[in-house]
């Protein structure tokens, strides 16, 4: 099979092609346009194989993406590219409407002009595959049931918006022009490479270099985190199921509060790194709380009972074990986030400028 991967230098999506190539006899080509988020270090590892090509193209760019769909001629596309920070997209949610609505309206519309050009066999074989968020279904009280596929969406920010938007116009192409498409949602992810303004890196890279960690409000808030190795295993079961028209929610079975996923980072940091900086006794005593976020979402749980009993796949890593490696990468990774982070601009925003 050969595979479009959008946004594959970011970092689900680089997650995903070295899942591919690493474990499979697929061959991907990764279209992304790097913007500060997208890394192609990420792919070192599997750079130099002749599976793996590159193009660095802004998805919305309608002619370009044009040529390169009937060139490389897909079995299937995988839609990864996303601007995906919240607190970005409050600040400004231009370039969320612009990537998230626009780039995926002029995929979707590509890819049905490309399916008409194929062969009924090659037809068969064709999925446009759109990876999403839980965030798209708004929150959730303490006492509710988790998120399942049939909740209904109520996004509470820009982010979570554009997200619900570009799910809506993929089910459109779905109904209206019967592009053979498939959707999964899943929760907050966390691994390897993950850019440094997210919760868990930001906080183990503040917790290295004695930075304050600041929470939210008071740190409740509780997400359910999924391993982002365990996410790619399910993506790439997914699409290669060819269930088409089907949604698919993906979780870690992990729901915690902000707070103790940072407290744990700390007790993670004590033991792989017990030499501190100069001025830090515990690195607990570097959290500090903050003033809340804009409507910010309570809780995110995901029901992943439809993938489980449909394609037979859980999570590999519980979130103690996929935790600690986590912090280990990043402590034997400094080459990694020293580049990703070797713009003043990146390194102020996230209060890292040495």
């Amino acid at each position: 099979m050969k595979y479009i991967i959008t946004g594959g230098a970011g970092f689900i999506g680089s997650a995903v092609i070295r899942n591919l190539i690493n474990n499979t006899q697929h061959s991907v080509l990764n279209i992304d346009k790097l913007t500060y988020a997208g890394n192609l270090d990420s792919l070192s590892e599997i750079v130099s194989s002749s599976r793996y090509s590159f193009s660095e193209v802004d998805i919305c760019d309608a002619e370009r993406m044009h040529e390169i769909f009937f060139s490389f001629q897909p079995d299937a596309i995988m839609h990864l590219a996303a601007e995906s920070h919240v607190d970005r997209s409050i600040e400004n949610a231009s370039d969320f409407i612009k990537t998230n609505i626009l780039g995926t309206y002029n995929l979707l519309e590509i890819s049905r002009k490309y399916l008409e050009s194929l062969s009924d066999q090659k037809k068969k074989n064709f999925c446009f595959h759109h990876v999403s968020t839980d965030e798209v279904y708004g929150d959730l009280k303490n006492e509710d049931n988790p998120f399942t596929e049939q909740t209904p969406y109520s996004p509470s920010s820009p982010y979570s918006a554009s997200k619900a938007s570009s799910d809506h116009l993929v089910r459109a192409w779905g109904r209206t022009h019967n592009l053979p498409i498939i959707i999964t949602n899943c929760s907050n992810n966390y691994g390897p490479y993950h850019f440094p303004e997210k919760l868990i890196p930001h906080t183990i890279l503040n917790a290295i270099h004695g930075k304050n960690i600041p929470i939210y409000g008071n740190g409740q808030q509780i997400r359910d985190w999924l391993y982002v190795d365990d996410h790619a295993r399910a993506l790439c079961l997914v699409i290669s199921s060819q269930k088409i028209g089907q949604t698919y929610n993906i979780g870690g079975h992990n729901e915690h509060t902000n707070l103790y996923v940072v407290e744990n980072i700390c007790e993670c940091m004590e033991e792989l790194a017990p030499s501190k900086p100069k001025t830090v006794k515990y690195y607990r005593d570097l959290i500090t709380f903050v003033s809340d976020r804009p409507g910010h979402d309570q809780r995110y749980a995901i029901d992943a009972s439809k993938i489980e009993n449909d394609l037979g796949w859980r999570p590999q890593e519980s979130f103690q074990s996929g935790l600690r490696k986590t912090v280990k990468w990043y402590l034997d990774n400094p080459q990694w986030y020293k580049r990703v982070l070797s713009g003043d601009y990146q390194l102020n925003r996230i209060g890292l400028k040495e």
